[in-house]
């Protein structure tokens, strides 16, 4: 460290934060952990929700239910399905009716009177559904009673009547025939009796009424048969008699030999018009002087052979060129071979060309041809549809007719078979049966609904405690809403414990800052800063603290550390470091030290540290800490130490942190967990950047670890973690004869807790993945 240079440009400024995998999708291990911190608000809610679902169980009147079941039969004159008399539509119409007609009032009213219950009290003037008087009524048998002499027999009957429709319900079973007659009452024999007696009334109501739909279908069928027979003859008579009269031949075929011919026509000049094209498309290449590179030419054996001849000849010749001259007989001889050659492939090329001109004009002259036949046949056509129009016309009424007459006579034939046939309207499936138990109120339902209740209740208000608890509970927050990387985690620690853990190097909390202090020896490409300003957003955050032990760790080191006490409003580090106060940068500042107290000034603390108090509270001093004085003092300092740790007044309210950040190379903001508010951790956080300082990162303080709680998975946090070994029992002499039984029976029962955690971490671990 010593002769180091700290390089702020190497410090990732930008730090982007990004979220985790848990954090981005479902974390159950996180949900369970606050479901468990608040563990006694889920469970006081969730025993109210409880205990008011069985008082409001209490409270509501039991009732019971009986349903019979009924089965619909649809007429039999439903086989008349291609005229309309029934249709499918009509069997789903036809157990509509049956429905509504069970939920009538006329039936209604007779099944009051078969069952007389318009004389019976109890029946007229039932218990509330809903009453506290319920509970009374369920612990002493008591039941409310009423006089029904004061009402008219209308009047009761009205009310039985009224009292049946309200709690009786009619239901259509899918895909069946059925309908489900159920009955509700706070007397199970009144819903027993009634569900019978509305199934059996309703039967007894159609019992009476014949039904002559078949022989009134067969006499309707007859005289449609007759007319339509009728109608049939005339149509035919018609159209024989119009296509003899047109000349149109009768083949029993729906299309003309005219539109067959047409059909043909067109798909032959179709073929004829692409073959003129294609071959158009090859005179003009012809004519563009491009015959020799035209596939046929190219698919010539013969022609090719004479290219291959005519190659090797001039390849003959250029290879000879070198030895004779062109006058040579020899070189005259090969020349004329090559012009011989050249004219029988031009005559070649000549020849393949020519033949496609030819192709090209016999296409030309038979698509001409084609087209003043397709015109004639056209012309002959619209003559024929002419003609056929009417013809059509006739022919389509004849089909009509047949076909009517054709189904009146196989409907004449089904309706002979079932007119015969006497109708049932409906059968009774199944006879309700005495309800043995209530259906409602059900206490198992009701107090899984006040149990989900109450956990909704629950869940909200642990998101609204959540939403209004601003601090930082855990790191992650830390860095999402300042954007800082966490370079520290340090522990709380109960305030009767701290000075001792301070004191321990081998407690939680010197292993933590010790972790803080290797955090800053990353920073910067060649280590920690050598003016590092440590400050927080509020007082009492613990950063005096933070700076005692960053100067220890610094120190155990071998580096020369500096503590300079900038707080001139409310000092501190001279009682960490015990020290006195009589003299310090105060009187640097103001110029009011003496020359025999320069010596006091720096006071070493051990051979490695030294400390700058702050000395006698001045009335300016943001002031002093802006003056030109300080910045050569820390220059000064910067060179004769290794590292310089400013402790400095919080940001929040006073501008002394801002003003000492530009002189130092680089800040460490100290953020203490559920103490220091978010929006005053962004506040400072954005001033002490604005005056342009190099933030590394966020030592977290007082961060609480509990059993069971959102922060477990921190709990490498904990004493256990940074006492390791510690435990381990030591062999000795006396171990050989003989251990003491409390002391193997102690290292035992560490060895199963050890495990046993290590089992839930990676449970927990297990738990995160699968998430």
């Amino acid at each position: 460290m010593p002769g180091s240079h700290y390089d702020p440009r190497m410090h990732i400024q930008d730090y982007a934060y990004e979220p985790s995998a848990q954090e981005e999708g479902f974390d159950i291990l996180r949900i369970f952990l606050y479901v468990v911190h608040y563990r006694w608000i889920l469970a006081t809610l969730a025993a109210i929700g409880i205990v008011s679902a069985m008082a409001l169980t209490m409270m509501m009147t039991p009732q019971y239910r009986a349903t019979a079941m009924l089965e619909v039969l649809v007429p039999s004159a439903r086989i008349f399905q291609d005229i309309e008399v029934t249709t499918e539509s009509g069997d789903m119409r036809s157990y509509l009716t049956a429905r509504e007609k069970l939920k009538s009032r006329s039936l209604v009213e007779r099944v009051v009177f078969n069952l007389g219950l318009g004389e019976r009290a109890d029946f007229l003037f039932p218990r509330p559904g809903f009453s506290p008087l319920n509970i009374l009524s369920r612990a002493f048998g008591r039941s409310p009673g009423a006089d029904i002499s004061a009402y008219s027999a209308d009047e009761r009957v009205r009310m039985a009547t009224n009292r049946v429709l309200d709690n009786l319900s009619i239901e259509t079973i899918a895909n069946t025939s059925l309908l489900s007659i159920s009955y509700s009452d706070q007397n199970p024999k009144y819903a027993y009796e009634v569900a019978n007696q509305i199934a059996q009334s309703f039967i007894d109501q159609r019992i009476n009424q014949a039904s002559d739909t078949s022989s009134q279908a067969r006499q309707f069928i007859q005289e449609q048969v007759l007319q339509v027979k009728e109608r049939l003859q005339k149509s035919e008579e018609e159209l024989v008699d119009y296509a003899k009269n047109a000349g149109i031949t009768i083949t029993g075929s729906d299309s003309s030999l005219i539109a067959a011919n047409l059909t043909e026509i067109n798909k032959a000049l179709a073929l004829a018009m692409q073959e003129s094209l294609d071959y158009g498309r090859l005179v003009q290449q012809i004519d563009n002087g491009q015959g020799a590179s035209l596939e046929q030419v190219l698919a010539s054996e013969g022609l090719e052979r004479l290219k291959g001849k005519l190659a090797e000849l001039k390849a003959e010749y250029q290879q000879k060129l070198a030895f004779f001259k062109p006058g040579f007989p020899e070189m005259q001889q090969l020349n004329s071979q090559i012009r011989e050659t050249e004219n029988q492939v031009n005559l070649g090329v000549a020849a393949i060309t020519d033949s496609i001109r030819i192709k090209h004009g016999e296409t030309l002259a038979k698509v001409e041809d084609l087209k003043n036949k397709l015109s004639e046949l056209e012309a002959e056509q619209v003559a024929y549809q002419d003609k056929n129009i009417q013809y059509t016309i006739l022919k389509r009424e004849v089909d009509s007719n047949r076909s009517q007459y054709d189904n009146l006579i196989a409907k004449l034939n089904e309706v002979a078979v079932s007119s015969e046939l006497r109708n049932q309207n409906a059968t009774v499936v199944d006879m309700a049966v005495m309800p043995r138990h209530a259906y409602s109120p059900r206490l198992p339902l009701n107090l899984a609904i006040g149990l989900v209740l109450s956990l909704m209740a629950g869940a909200a208000a642990i998101y609204v405690l959540e939403l209004l608890n601003n601090t930082f509970t855990n790191p992650e927050q830390v860095e999402k809403e300042l954007r800082l990387p966490i370079l520290g985690i340090l522990p709380a620690i109960e305030e009767k414990d701290f000075a001792q853990a301070v004191a321990n190097p081998k407690s939680g909390l010197s292993e933590s800052y010790r972790s803080l202090r290797t955090s800053l020896q990353f920073s910067g490409e060649e280590g920690a800063p050598r003016r590092l300003l440590v400050t927080s957003s509020e007082q009492s955050e613990g950063k005096s603290t933070t700076v005692y032990k960053l100067a220890e760790d610094f120190g155990a080191l071998g580096a020369r550390v500096l503590v300079l006490d900038a707080d001139l409003r409310k000092p501190n580090v001279h009682r960490l470091f015990r020290v006195d106060n009589i003299v310090g940068l105060s009187n640097v500042l103001t110029s009011t030290i003496r020359r025999e107290d320069m010596p006091k000034l720096i006071k070493r603390v051990n051979a490695n540290i030294s400390v700058i108090t702050a000395g006698m509270i001045p009335p300016n001093p943001a002031d002093l800490l802006s003056s030109s004085r300080m910045g050569l003092l820390l220059q000064k300092l910067a060179r004769s130490y290794d590292i310089v740790i400013v402790d400095s007044p919080p940001i929040i309210g006073l501008s002394d942190a801002p003003v000492l950040s530009r002189l130092t190379d680089a800040t460490l903001l100290v953020v203490s967990s559920n103490q220091v508010t978010r929006k005053a951790a962004r506040t400072a956080l954005k001033r002490i950047q604005a005056a342009g300082s190099n933030v590394l990162g966020v030592a977290l303080t007082k961060f609480a670890v509990r059993k069971l709680d959102y922060n477990y998975s921190y709990t490498y946090l904990s004493y256990n973690y940074y006492s390791y070994g510690e435990e381990t029992p030591k062999l000795d002499s006396r171990s050989e004869e003989g251990s003491s039984p409390r002391h193997a029976k102690n290292w035992s029962l560490a060895s199963v807790s050890e495990r046993l955690r290590k089992h839930l971490r990676d449970l927990g671990d297990r738990i995160k993945s699968a998430t």
